[in-house]
């Protein structure tokens, strides 16, 4: 009897100590032991976080989520998180806990991270809060953003610089304007290039013979300075004197005419130019007379007709030009 006495306390003993190792285990495994104080915040959004999420202080781990408590608030639903860390622990009052994921693949843990007030929170209050970024969220944004852009963009510039490309096809092929402003600007520089060529054939030549004159007059001084006396020498000297002059004038003509060939020059071959421009502007008219012969040709058919029937009326009654009625038709049956 004592023998069953001893092995039922033994059981019962045995039995105890493994409900109290039983709740050790638990209470370990949920991380609720010891003293802890409780703070609280507020999130739009708790997607991954639960009871048990742990909380980590700048990467270490003093705590657990306690409770989340969904609360409307100004016709939306925001989410309150209660949250235990270990008793004394000092957490700064300008902290911020954010809802974050140490890896792509890791569990999410409410990360608290400290700020640098030496005023710590008092267990009970809130702790400011930061929403978790969403990585994908994101790049489904950029993704919608460059969607935007070569829609909105991208594809109208490329159609405007393939219109560009086209007009400026069009306007360099053969039979368009390019093309006939090319020819004109080739035969005004053809015409240009006759007349400089004439006018510098012809240069040497006046200058060949100015030489020759020289030459000419040089040769009638010296047989002067034989021939004649010394009064007619200082006469013949004064001559002299006056083809130098008129040689310096003739130099200065030679300056003129070279600036009027410049000036023809800068004239006809100036895109802006008063030839260019008196070229456009009568291509321009002519262009505009082609375009509107036909309705031209078609009022002045139709004045032709009204002159006709205006004189045909007047001859049948004259009356009508001093405000007379036309006279009754004479086939007409009373």
């Amino acid at each position: 009897m004592r023998t069953s006495k001893l092995s039922y306390f033994a059981v019962g003993l045995f039995v105890i100590a493994m409900i109290i190792g039983l709740i050790v285990a638990i209470a370990l495994l949920t991380g609720r032991t010891g003293a802890s104080d409780r703070y609280f915040a507020y999130y739009s959004n708790v997607t991954g976080v639960k009871f048990g999420t742990q909380v980590v202080y700048e990467g270490y781990l003093i705590g657990q989520v306690t409770d989340v408590t969904p609360e409307p608030k100004d016709g939306r639903m925001r989410f309150r998180v209660d949250f235990d860390v270990t008793e004394g622990w000092v957490i700064p009052n300008d902290s911020i806990v954010e809802i974050a994921a140490p890896g792509l693949l890791a569990a999410v843990t409410l990360a608290i991270n400290a700020g640098d007030s030496t005023t710590p929170h008092n267990p009970g209050t809130e702790v400011a809060a930061q929403e978790r970024a969403d990585m994908f969220a994101a790049v489904a944004d950029v993704a919608g953003d460059f969607g935007d852009l070569s829609s909105n963009f991208i594809k109208p510039l490329l159609s405007n610089v393939n219109t560009a490309v086209t007009q400026i096809n069009e306007f360099l092929a053969a039979g368009g304007e390019g093309q006939l402003i090319a020819n004109d600007a080739r035969a005004t520089m053809n015409m240009a290039r006759d007349i400089m060529g004439d006018l510098k054939g012809r240069i040497p030549t006046l200058a060949d013979q100015l030489e020759v004159i020289l030459a000419d007059i040089g040769d009638t001084s010296e047989r002067l300075n034989n021939i004649l006396s010394p009064n007619n020498q200082t006469k013949i000297i004064g001559m002299i004197d006056n083809l130098n002059a008129a040689t310096q004038k003739f130099d200065t003509v030679l300056i003129t005419l070279n600036s009027i060939l410049r000036d023809v020059d800068d004239l006809v071959l100036d895109d802006d130019g008063d030839v260019a421009r008196m070229a456009k502007e009568s291509r321009y008219i002519v262009e505009s007379i082609a375009r509107n012969i036909d309705a031209i040709n078609q009022n002045m058919d139709g004045a032709a007709r009204n002159m006709y029937e205006f004189s045909r009326q007047i001859r049948q009654n004259p009356g009508l030009l001093l405000g007379g009625t036309s006279p009754a038709d004479k086939g007409t049956v009373q």
